[in-house]
């Protein structure tokens, strides 16, 4: 699925995906217009621009470490 990924940028939905797997939010499609929390963030997007955003969920397995 990720050869297919057309929005690979830092703000795009498979971007954020990966970003949210990452630090163990829940997921939530979304994208920004431009730079991540800069520019607005967009949650209605396109059927192709969801699955991106779960393809880049589901791929991220690495996880962050939280220090208590």
């Amino acid at each position: 699925m990720t050869d297919t990924i057309k929005d690979r940028r830092h703000g795009g939905p498979y971007d954020r995906g990966r970003a949210d797997a990452y630090y163990g939010r829940d997921s939530s499609p979304h994208k920004y217009e431009g730079a991540t929390t800069v520019t607005p963030r967009v949650e209605t997007l396109t059927p192709e621009e969801v699955r991106e955003y779960y393809a880049g969920y589901d791929s991220q397995t690495d996880r962050k470490e939280w220090e208590l």
